[in-house]
């Protein structure tokens, strides 16, 4: 009960920032909401579940969904295996090294997204980028007019590799902080007993850091799910003939760039409840294996 009354004053603040903006995302999806009905030029005409059965209808949505799914996938994961990697390594480290790898950590995760998006961009650039330059300078033919962003397949990885070089430090900053909070007479009992380290982090540390993990990887999954801008500045605004378009940027395509405001809204709402799934899903199972109380 104390936790409760402990939560209420973070829970009150949130139901007032995030209730009636959601109340309002879900009223407008159900309505036929374009220009002229912003304007005042035309009445609202109730759709109910109309734009709901043309996303579910829509054959690109599908398309959309799926690749968004992968995407943030890969994303989540390549986070976690560079943060948890570099966090482990950061209490093997001296002070020096340690205190560097923090500070090139931060700044990538304080670096705005669209400033990183533009820098990647520029390093991946065809004609004047570096790593076109450098891939030459090693003897790979034909890296040096290699477009990175033409097709589908490598626009995809070079966002999603700047999407984890920005997102990875806060899992290492996260799972290091539960690092250091292990009892070191854990670690030396694993390799009195013989452990190498790989076995004393696969058996001894990731168990234990489970509860640290489930929030790390929560948050991973609803920013990466949800990437709008990266997506938007290096693909151009979702690549060539939308072949790299993923829920958010396509919803901004529909209410923005389209005035299909009513639809656009309605993929909002789909992606707010598929993460919502998601997470219980996830909760649920870590709840299973004992890891959440």
């Amino acid at each position: 009960m104390m936790a409760l009354l402990y939560l209420a004053p973070a829970a009150l603040l949130l139901v007032g920032m995030m209730g009636y903006p959601l109340y309002q995302l879900v009223q407008i999806s159900l309505y036929e909401y374009g220009q002229a009905q912003a304007s005042g030029g035309a009445p609202l005409e109730f759709l109910g579940a109309g734009n709901y059965l043309a996303l579910l209808g829509d054959g690109q949505f599908w398309t959309i969904l799926l690749q968004t799914c992968v995407f943030a996938a890969i994303c989540v994961l390549g986070s976690l295996v560079v943060g948890i990697g570099l966090a482990v390594l950061a209490t093997k480290v001296s002070p020096l090294p340690r205190i560097l790898l923090f500070l090139a950590a931060i700044g990538a995760w304080a670096t705005p997204a669209v400033a990183g998006s533009t820098v990647w961009l520029f390093l991946f650039d065809q004609d004047f980028g570096l790593i076109n330059e450098a891939l030459t300078g090693i003897g790979i033919s034909g890296a040096e007019d290699m477009s990175w962003t033409y097709d589908k397949y490598l626009a995809f990885g070079l966002v999603a590799a700047e999407v984890i070089w920005c997102s990875f430090p806060f899992v290492l900053v996260t799972t290091y902080a539960g690092l250091i909070g292990i009892p070191g007479e854990v670690v030396e009992a694993a390799a009195l007993d013989g452990a190498s380290t790989w076995r004393t982090t696969r058996s001894v540390l990731l168990p234990m850091l489970r509860p640290v993990l489930v929030i790390a990887t929560i948050q991973s999954i609803i920013w990466d799910f949800k990437v709008f801008t990266q997506i938007y500045v290096m693909t151009n605004g979702g690549g060539v003939a939308g072949q790299n378009m993923v829920l958010n940027v396509y919803a901004y395509q529909e209410a923005f760039a389209a005035s299909n405001y009513g639809l656009g809204s309605a993929i909002g709402v789909v992606m707010a409840a598929l993460l919502l799934v998601i997470t219980l899903l996830y909760l649920r199972a870590q709840r299973g294996n004992g890891v959440l109380a």
